[in-house]
């Protein structure tokens, strides 16, 4: 596997299996930096002043958390130390529930979890097959780099994953947006789901490619060679009306046959 980057032991029971942390995803980014216009040197950050519209030097910066307009609390980094959580190097399995009970929306960041063979593991092959067989994941809370998370343990081809979770109270729950329900003909329901069926196809995520930017990065490579470069408007599609849903239905049907 890749860099580790945290080293402990799953906890629950009376077990301890050590474990070692991999990143389980990695952002493909184009980055671009800013520069001065007439002469095409990178620019850097300052923190200015609002009233006295001078630079303010690192050393003579304070956080601040706003409780009414221009009256702030101050905080300073030697109280914000004394909360950091304590780290133990354990990620304590708390309770196992049904992976199916889990709604996707409290999923944030995968990683991958290996087995530590350097202090002789016992138990990670038996707990990944046990939870890819009854279909459990594991809720875990854990410390890493001065913060503390909450995760879900699961299997997946006889290695364990572990995917921070969001929590509660960072959703944003579908009854407080007052969502309209939105009328359904019979005709309708046919037709779509037919479509749906002749649409259904495996999961093949390989095919799928981020095309934005596919064509950034053939921008920036024709201008590295010279070319001149055309921008094309794109192209914006209407929205369908409601009284013709029908029909394009039955139109994308057709397509699809």
């Amino acid at each position: 596997m890749g860099s580790t980057i945290w080293k402990g032991a799953l906890h629950f029971g009376e077990e301890s299996i050590p474990v070692k942390l991999h990143g389980a995803v990695k952002e493909e980014r184009i980055s671009f930096h800013l520069l001065h216009r007439q002469d095409q040197v990178r620019l850097q950050q300052q923190m200015v002043c609002a009233a006295e519209k001078v630079p303010v030097p690192a050393e003579a910066q304070v956080r601040g958390f706003q409780v009414e307009e221009g009256k702030y609390l101050l905080v300073t980094a030697e109280e914000l130390d004394r909360i950091v959580p304590e780290s133990n190097r354990l990620i304590e399995v708390h309770e196992f529930v049904s992976s199916s009970a889990i709604d996707p929306f409290f999923f944030d960041h995968p990683y991958h979890l290996e087995a530590d063979d350097s202090l002789e593991p016992a138990g990670y092959g038996a707990l990944a097959e046990l939870l890819q067989e009854t279909g459990l994941t594991g809720i875990c809370t854990w410390v890493m780099r001065k913060r503390a998370y909450h995760g879900a343990l699961q299997s997946l081809g006889g290695t364990l994953r572990l995917t921070t979770l969001r929590y509660a109270d960072e959703l944003v729950s579908l009854a407080s947006l007052g969502l309209e329900e939105m009328p359904l003909a019979e005709k309708e329901l046919q037709i779509g789901s037919e479509l749906i069926r002749q649409l259904t196809a495996p999961f093949e995520p390989s095919k799928y490619v981020n095309e934005h930017r596919q064509k950034l990065q053939e921008l920036l490579d024709r201008k590295a060679r010279g070319e001149m470069v055309t921008l094309l408007r794109p192209r914006m599609l209407e929205p369908t009306a409601a009284d013709r849903l029908l029909e394009v239905l039955e139109a994308s049907l057709k397509k699809a046959a």
